[in-house]
């Protein structure tokens, strides 16, 4: 349903914006389909709202262009929701909501790039645990965009930033959870053998820029991809944990083991120790 926006307010973005988003159950929709979710029937399981109002929600946000309704099964013809660039464009908002809530509702307001083993992070985190990665490719500074997975097993590990090319904002060794980027790259690489021989692919992923994440790579001769998530697509798709740190969103570390058809196997979260974190991941890769 789309809010009437007064006279007053129609050269005001925040009162156009609240009027096509402005609802619980347009939000949550539009989380479920960024998290992969892209049919009438998995919305209503993963919602658990009404057919009517998640008709409604559906039409509201097609109308609006915010998703696109697409078949995907002909006789009788059935259709999917996809998100549109218009619709992508939202999801730095969804992130930047969680992180505010994270942070200011379920925490107690600490800037921490780290999070308490109990808490909503936490259990978030866990909940991928048996779920599956949608597939999304992101730039990756081995040269064009590629899957965030290979088709074996993976592991996945997210970290807030690199001190080169670029230096970090001031305040950044401050920041609980914040130190051991460069040290973390170093130790995967160097182990790096070890996990091609258990057939284990690697992968690193951070919101810096694709040149950033690239020159970084080179500089250090990381042998595999480290992907930019600079536009927080993947981020929102697993509703990764994030801290904001000088007006940009970064990501917590956290590993995550997936096997060869796109299940989180595992899940170390918070990562406290970095090197005991690396060893962990091999082990659950080699199980697989």
């Amino acid at each position: 349903m789309t809010a009437r926006v007064r006279a007053v307010d129609e050269a005001c973005g925040i009162a156009q914006g609240a009027a096509v988003m402005g609802d619980w159950w347009n939000l949550l929709v539009l989380r479920e389909v960024a998290r992969g979710q892209h049919r009438f029937d998995e919305l209503v399981a993963a919602l658990s709202v009404s057919r009517r109002v998640l008709t409604e929600r559906l039409g509201h946000l097609v109308e609006h262009e915010v998703l696109e309704r697409l078949p995907y099964q002909e006789r009788p013809t059935r259709y999917e929701y996809r998100l549109t660039a218009r619709g992508e464009a939202f999801l730095p908002v969804l992130v930047g909501m969680q992180d505010w809530a994270d942070r200011w509702l379920l925490g107690d307001g600490t800037l921490t790039a780290t999070a308490p083993p109990a808490g909503a992070e936490h259990e978030r985190v866990r909940s991928l645990l048996g779920t599956r990665v949608p597939p999304l490719s992101l730039p990756s500074s081995a040269g064009p965009e590629r899957d965030v997975l290979e088709p074996a097993p993976t592991v996945l590990f997210a970290y807030p930033a690199t001190g080169r090319p670029n230096p970090l904002p001031a305040g950044w060794d401050t920041i609980a959870g914040t130190i051991g980027c460069t040290l973390e790259n170093r130790l995967f690489r160097d182990r790096l053998p070890a996990f091609e021989a258990a057939g284990v692919a690697v992968h690193g992923v951070s919101t810096q820029r694709p040149e950033e994440q690239a020159t970084f790579a080179a500089e250090e001769e990381i042998p595999f991809p480290l992907l930019s998530d600079v536009d927080l697509v993947l981020t929102a798709a697993l509703r990764l944990p994030t801290v904001r740190i000088a007006q940009q969103q970064r990501l917590k570390r956290l590993v995550l083991v997936a096997d060869r058809d796109r299940v989180v196997r595992h899940t170390i979260f918070p990562v406290t120790d970095i090197p005991a974190a690396v060893d962990e991941a091999l082990a659950v890769g080699r199980e697989l």
